[in-house]
C-alpha cells in the first residue's frame, strides 16, 4: 500500500475528524475506496473509535433509484438512528464510474432529495467530514494518467494545514467585518449581502467548521444578491456534465438562467425547492496546491484563483452563535465556480481584496 494512504487516513481521523477514544463513526465506503478505509479503520481501531462501515455506491443507488415506484418513505427510522448516534461520519470518496446516475430521472432525484431532509440535518449535527481515495475513474474525469491524478490528490490533501488556517485567517477577518461583496469582472457583475454572517476559515478541520479533506477556502452565507454571473468553470451535476451557467439575480433569487451545455440538469436544481433559486454559500478559494481544474467540486472549489456560489442550502455555522436568524434552507446545494485569474476583481464594502486572483496581503497585488 502506498504510505500516503496511511497518512491520508491519519490526518482525516486526527486533524479533520478529531476523533477521540469512545466516539461513534459511520465510515460511508466508495466503490474505489477499499485502501483508504482499510487504513482508516486501521486508524479508528488505534484511536478506540466504534466504527460501522456503509457502502456508498453510485451504482447502487442507480439502480435503487431507477426501480422505486411511488413517494418515498420520509427519512427511514432504521437509517436515521445511525445518523443519530453517530458522532462522526467520514465519506470516503472513490468511484469507479463518476457519471453512473445520469439517467436516473430529475424528478426522481428530486424527491429522493426532499424525503432526506432530517437525515441530513442528523449528518450534519455530526463531526462531518468528505474526502477522496484517487481512482482511475477519477483521473479519467481529471483528464489525467492515474499515477498523475495521485500525486495531484496527495499534494492537495497532504498539506500543511495549519500554516493555511493562519493565511486563510486574514480573508475570514475581512468577511466578518464587511457588509457588501461585489464580484466583477467578463459578463459578471454581482453584489451579495454578508453582515450579520460569520465566515468559515475551511481548513479541513470540524475545529474550523470545515467538513471537506483537501479544503482550503473561506466561505460565508450572502443574501439579497443582485445582478448577473457567470459560472465559466464546467462542472459536473448530478451526473451530468454543465458548461457556462449564467445566473441572473433579483431580490436574493434566481430570475433568468441559462447554460450552454446540460441546461436540464440546471434546471432540475433551480426546481428542487423555493431555496434551490437562492445563494448558500459564497467560497473564496485559496488552496494554491491544487492547481488544475478536475471536474471535481471537492477540489475546484479549493482553488486559488476561483470564486464559487452554492443554490440551496446554506450552513448553520455562517451564522453567529445564538443567533435566531434563519438562513437558506434547501434540500440541494449545488456549487458553481468562475475563473478570476484575469480581469477580474473582488471587493468588499468598495475596497479591492483581490484582484486577478491575487490577494492584496500577496507579492504582485495590484491597486
Amino acid at each position: 500500500m502506498d504510505p500516503r494512504v496511511r497518512e491520508h487516513a491519519e490526518t482525516l481521523v486526527d486533524w479533520s475528524a478529531r476523533i477521540e477514544a469512545g466516539e461513534n463513526v459511520v465510515v460511508s465506503v466508495g466503490e474505489g475506496a477499499h485502501d483508504l478505509a482499510v487504513a482508516v479503520a486501521q486508524a479508528l481501531g488505534e484511536r478506540g473509535a466504534n466504527p460501522v462501515s456503509t457502502y456508498a455506491s453510485e451504482e447502487f443507488s442507480r439502480a435503487y433509484l431507477r426501480a422505486r415506484e411511488g413517494e418515498f418513505d420520509a427519512d427511514p427510522a432504521h437509517e436515521l438512528a445511525l445518523y443519530e448516534n453517530a458522532d462522526a461520519v467520514l465519506f470516503l470518496g472513490g468511484p469507479r464510474n463518476t457519471t453512473a446516475t445520469a439517467d436516473v430521472p430529475g424528478g426522481t432525484r428530486q424527491a429522493a432529495a426532499r424525503a432526506q431532509q432530517g437525515i441530513r440535518e442528523a449528518r450534519m449535527d455530526t463531526k462531518w467530514v468528505s474526502t477522496v481515495h484517487p481512482t482511475r475513474a477519477g483521473a479519467q474525469q481529471a483528464g489525467m494518467a492515474f499515477e498523475e491524478y495521485r500525486e495531484f490528490v496527495y499534494d492537495a490533501v497532504l498539506r500543511d494545514w495549519e500554516s493555511l488556517a493562519g493565511e486563510m485567517a486574514e480573508m475570514k477577518a475581512i468577511l466578518d467585518e464587511g457588509e457588501e461583496v461585489r464580484l466583477v469582472k467578463e459578463e459578471t457583475d454581482l453584489t451579495m449581502r454578508i453582515d450579520g454572517r460569520v465566515a468559515v476559515n475551511s481548513a479541513a478541520s470540524v475545529a474550523y467548521d470545515s467538513h471537506n479533506l483537501p479544503s482550503g477556502e473561506v466561505f460565508t452565507a450572502p443574501y439579497a444578491t443582485e445582478g448577473e454571473v457567470h459560472f465559466d468553470v464546467p462542472m459536473t451535476i448530478n451526473s451530468r456534465r454543465v458548461r457556462d451557467v449564467r445566473l441572473t439575480f433579483e431580490d436574493g433569487e434566481v430570475v433568468d438562467w441559462s447554460a450552454a451545455q446540460g441546461a436540464a440538469a440546471l434546471e432540475e436544481t433551480l426546481d428542487t425547492d423555493e431555496g434551490a433559486r437562492r445563494l448558500g454559500e459564497l467560497g473564496i478559494g485559496m488552496n494554491r496546491g491544487i492547481d488544475r481544474f478536475t471536474d471535481s467540486i471537492l477540489f475546484d472549489e479549493k482553488m486559488g484563483d476561483t470564486v464559487h456560489l452554492a443554490l440551496g442550502r446554506a450552513y448553520e455555522s455562517n451564522v453567529p452563535e445564538g443567533s435566531e436568524e434563519a438562513v437558506n434552507d434547501s434540500a440541494v446545494h449545488v456549487d458553481m465556480i468562475t475563473d478570476v485569474s484575469e480581469d477580474a476583481r473582488l471587493e468588499v464594502d468598495g475596497e479591492v481584496v483581490q484582484r486577478n486572483g491575487t490577494f492584496r496581503w500577496e507579492h504582485g497585488f495590484e491597486e
